[in-house]
């Protein structure tokens, strides 16, 4: 069992049915559902704003990352675009999520489906410090795929 259970303040912006939910006891991401009236077809190489009706406030310290479900990507190719995409903890409105369709099939967003996770995490803010030059590693610059693939 996790130990630690922040509270999390929700605003919605109609019922509470849309709830986010973990699925499981151990899970990390809770569920986002579709708050939409009606189904939405999503086209191959769409994408789409769908609102999830929760509103949060996220203590000081503290982020929510919004992230595809492997499920959706794995068997219809749905996935968010910006993944994770950041809400700060400064963010008041309501949390809706990009939806991408990559397969070549349509597929249809119901209203009330499990369409994203919703991760919190601590935030760490650094100080940049202007430098004339960085220390020398043994990578140095080389980057995209020199490590190996």
């Amino acid at each position: 069992m996790l130990t630690s259970h922040p509270q999390i303040k929700v605003y919605y912006t109609g019922s509470d049915e849309f709830t986010p939910e973990y699925a499981s006891e151990l899970a990390s991401g809770a569920d986002l559902l579709a708050n939409i009236i009606e189904s939405v077809m999503l086209m191959p190489g769409e994408r789409v704003l769908i609102p999830t009706g929760v509103c949060l406030d996220i203590p000081v310290g503290y982020e929510a990352q919004v992230r595809s479900r492997s499920g959706l990507a794995w068997k219809f190719g749905i996935v968010c675009l910006n993944s994770p995409g950041t809400i700060d903890a400064d963010f008041r409105g309501e949390i809706q999520v990009i939806l991408a369709n990559m397969s070549q099939e349509n597929f249809l967003i119901s209203p009330g489906m499990r369409i994203a996770q919703l991760v919190f995490a601590p935030v760490v803010q650094v100080c940049f410090v202007s430098q004339n030059s960085l220390s020398s590693s043994h990578r140095g610059d080389n980057g995209f795929g020199s490590t190996g693939i």
